[in-house]
């Protein structure tokens, strides 16, 4: 790297570039230095480097832009042409919605007309144009106002700018910005409050009281910048190095910012309609979707004392970073505890990364890249990061009862994961109390789905020596994970006659028998002999034991004999009866069990269907809220099904975009050879039509080929259109299914509508009928019953170490968590299939409750009529 980009590139860090200063004022005359010098010679290399720093860097923007106010000074021919590639840039990302350009490329400008590179009329003009837009949205006549997420984004970039020149701004053009403030509050005024239940962190937000009154982002947003202006607009997050400058700055040219144009607005509503309002609206929070739901882990004692737009600031820096460093997580690490702040900000820091981790419906990347992200930041911070984590976990152990069960399920995750990274290393005899809760009690099922996945991670006996500061928590320990082999004849069982069968299959899956063979020896030696549930218990647990080796083995085992399984099991109820004996072989071992049943699946030998109707069987339902293993399979099978589409959807618009490459060379081939053939050649000196014969040969075959690549890609498409279409249909029976399944069993559990109207009265059952009971004995004798009358946990708080909440009860909360989580992240899904699961499964029959569950996932107003 050349040493004006790496200057450009590491200033204002602590790096050998600017030898020992930290000071950013040297380090702009520095780096200002080398750039004037090689202007002359690089000036569009240093143009497109510099904006990118900006855009990638957006942290660093106040000493970018006061380095581009100097270079104003010097040359204001490569200033303006910044100015205009801005301008282009951010037209760009208005026209295709580009939201972290739009938001960064705002700030940018706000920090070039600090240092008098921008004229602060052409930024106001910026902000009304977008205020304009984000009005109109909301006008029912002329606007969208389901599209209520563009004008809430466009709004929310003019504030976040002001910290970066609010002062500026009022010194300079004060009726010009306080306009545009009057202009804010009228829309603030008009525009629908956002509540966000469905994508709430606990599920008791929207129960409590609070979320009817608490600010939406938006909202929150107003407020601090409203004490912000009450406090002079001084920020102390906010690095201003164009002042040290102001003197020399102050002489530049303002340039003009040239006009920029919002997308066009969202077609209005055709028809008032409760189904159409809740697709756009999906749709445009999709688009625009809302950065960061803040989680608050810690105490107000523990969380650093900053003002309220600081926390803003510095939550956008980290989020900056996480975003535009992503592929470099040392990198990432590295600039994240860097910040140009003057304060500590480590517990920001963490909640900023969980809230990211535990965002709602999906984090903005794979979660692994946040596990990474915190284990490096645990190594560059030794000394006060791990613990600022450690409180984090125990924070929210504490309220686990009340997170929601998709955060739930990625805390596990990460939890298992980072301790695997760490030695497993964990004070366990904290938690050593969760083995007198009940067996359904959400923390004791936390520590024992961390300590599941840890076996994966690890070995049964590595794990259970990381926990022998808590020997009991043995007992929440997974099985050993060994196959349940039912004809193994090694532990001395009586042979049986299916023991033979087995050790036949045995010898000829050794002796290299096709799939064919196997089938016919089935049918013709097996099936008049035994019943057909004998043949599938053989056949099953022969070749699972025969591929329970390794992940490749089973694999090669499916590969080779998986058409034995498709011909035993060809419909829905033998395919229910197959999965039921791959769980009963691998019973010892979830992760085979889940990863087995994912690779039938996977190779087409049971269908999505019957793997929701095994999960949905007797003996899963009693597992839904003590165990993780019916829900991890019911995932996979969802996952895999909607990336089937959306890999046929990738496909069909890469052969649309073929389609017409083919086309265009269809008709080019077409033209020349046309032209040819209309030509008048001289043979033997008299004239003739037509090009001469070897050129025209080659033209023909060049148009013939061309056509029949034509024919071949429309063929293709309508291929994988026809698959498309099916898929959906299967789509749309899945989604009928689970619903169906979910309502059938919640209605057989769920208390009487008058008895829970809400899921704080669902929890709250169990603890009224203990009432009765309380009057009759002393307080510290139902403590006793616990055993620990003074560390107790009530719903994961510390007031009692009763779990008040009854099994019944739990498992219609757990249960409700998945119906939720499943109408969250698969809402475009279920969208687009809503009028077919109004009509058949959300009617008026259905509990409020679980009707409750599935709008809130949805976030479709729950007095909503399906009317649409």
């Amino acid at each position: 790297m050349s040493s004006w980009k790496s200057l450009l590139l590491r200033i204002g860090d602590n790096c050998p570039d600017y030898g020992t200063s930290s000071d950013f004022k040297e380090h702009i005359e520095t780096c200002f230095g080398v750039i004037r010098r090689e202007l002359e010679h690089s000036s569009n290399d240093i143009l497109t480097f510099l904006l990118q720093c900006a855009e990638q860097l957006p942290h660093k923007i106040p000493l970018y832009g006061t380095l581009v106010g100097l270079l104003n000074l010097e040359n204001e021919d490569f200033v303006k042409q910044m100015v205009e590639t801005t301008q282009a840039n951010f037209q760009d990302a208005l026209d295709f919605g580009n939201c972290d350009m739009i938001r960064i490329l705002m700030r940018f400008l706000t920090v070039m007309m600090c240092s008098k590179v921008l004229q602060p009329s052409s930024l106001v003009v910026v902000f009304e144009t977008l205020l304009s837009s984000a009005a109109t949205t909301l006008d029912e006549e002329k606007g969208n106002p389901s599209w209520q997420a563009r004008g809430d984004f466009y709004v929310s970039c003019i504030l976040s700018c002001l910290p970066w020149g609010g002062s500026e701004l009022v010194e300079q053009v004060p009726e010009e910005i306080e306009s545009v403030m009057v202009g804010i509050e009228a829309y603030l005024s008009i525009r629908r409050h956002n509540s966000d239940t469905g994508l709430s962190f606990f599920e008791d937000d929207d129960e409590s009281g609070r979320g009817v009154v608490e600010k939406d982002f938006l909202e929150d947003l107003w407020g601090r910048i409203q004490v912000l202006s009450s406090n002079g607009w001084k920020v102390d997050s906010v690095p201003r190095p164009h002042l040290s400058f102001e003197a020399q700055l102050v002489a530049g040219k303002s340039h003009e910012f040239g006009p920029i144009n919002t997308p066009e607005q969202p077609e209005p509503l055709s028809e008032v309609s409760g189904v159409l309002y809740g697709k756009q609206k999906h749709d445009a929070e999709l688009k625009y979707p809302q950065r960061i739901r803040r989680l608050n882990i810690f105490p107000a004692s523990k969380i650093e004392d900053m003002q309220p737009i600081d926390r803003f600031i510095v939550e956008e820096y980290l989020l900056d970073v996480l975003l535009f460093l992503n592929g470099c997580r040392k990198e990432c690490a590295s600039f994240m505890v860097g910040l140009p702040v003057p304060f500590r900000y480590d517990y920001l820091m963490a909640e900023t990364i969980f809230s990211q981790l535990l965002l709602l419906p999906l984090p903005p990347f794979k979660p692994i890249y946040y596990t990474l992200v915190i284990m490096d930041l645990c190594k560059a911070l030794p000394g006060a990061f791990p613990g600022v984590v450690a409180g984090a976990v125990r924070a929210l152990f504490e309220k686990i009862a009340d997170l929601d069960t998709e955060c739930q399920t990625r805390l596990i995750l990460w939890f298992s994961h980072h301790l695997s990274n760490f030695q497993f290393i964990w004070p366990w005899e904290e938690w050593a109390f969760v083995l007198d809760l009940p067996k359904w009690a959400p923390q004791r099922v936390f520590v024992q789905e961390v300590l599941e996945r840890e076996v994966r991670l690890s070995y049964w006996d590595k794990v259970k020596q990381s926990i022998e500061n808590a020997p009991a928590l043995e007992e929440l320990l997974p099985p050993k994970g060994s196959p349940n082999f039912i004809y193994s004849i090694e532990d001395g069982r009586e042979k049986t006659e299916q023991h033979a069968l087995s050790a036949e299959l045995n010898n000829k899956v050794k002796g290299r028998q096709t799939a064919r063979e196997i089938i016919s020896w089935v049918e013709e030696s097996v099936f008049p002999n035994h019943a057909w549930d004998v043949a599938l218990k053989v056949v099953v647990h022969t070749l699972l034991d025969i591929g329970s080796k390794s992940f490749t083995h089973l694999i090669t085992v499916l590969e080779r004999y998986g058409q034995v399984f498709a011909r035993i099991c060809p419909d829905h109820d033998k395919q229910v009866m197959l999965i039921a004996e791959v769980s009963s072989y691998w019973k010892n071992n979830a992760q085979m069990t889940a990863i087995a049943i994912d690779r039938m699946m996977g190779y087409r030998l049971i269908s999505n269907l019957a793997i929701v109707r095994w999960v949905f069987s007797p003996a899963n339902i009693e597992q839904f809220h003590t165990s993780d293993r019916p829900w991890e399979v019911l995932r996979n099978a969802i996952s895999k099904t909607y990336n089937r589409i959306s890999d046929l959807r990738n496909e069909i618009s890469s052969l649309k975009k073929s389609v017409v490459s083919a086309e265009e060379a269809a008709t080019k081939a077409k033209t020349e050879l046309d032209a040819a053939e209309s030509k008048l050649s001289l043979v033997d000196g008299e004239p003739v039509l037509g090009d001469n014969p070897a050129r025209l040969k080659r033209l023909k075959a060049n148009a013939e080929k061309a056509k029949e690549e034509e024919v071949s890609v429309l063929e293709s498409l309508e291929a994988k259109e026809a698959l498309l279409a099916r898929a959906l249909d299967e789509n749309e029976a899945l989604f009928l299914s689970l619903y169906k399944n979910f309502s059938n069993v919640l209605m057989e559990r769920l208390p009487d509508p008058s008895r829970a109207r809400t899921l704080r009265e669902l929890k709250s059952i169990q603890a009224d009928e203990m009432t009765v009971d309380l009057d009759e004995s002393s307080v510290m004798e139902v403590d006793n019953e616990s055993g620990r009358p003074n560390k107790s946990q009530s719903n994961g708080g510390k007031e009692s170490n009763i779990y008040n909440v009854g099994e019944k009860e739990q498992w219609c909360l757990s249960t409700l968590g998945y119906v939720k989580a499943f109408a969250r992240q698969y809402a475009s899904e279920i969208w687009a299939h809503i009028e077919k699961l109004d009509a058949d499964v959300f009617t008026e029959n259905v509990h409020p409750l679980f009707k409750k569950a599935v709008y809130s996932g949805l976030s479709r107003p729950i007095n909503d009529v399906s009317s649409g």
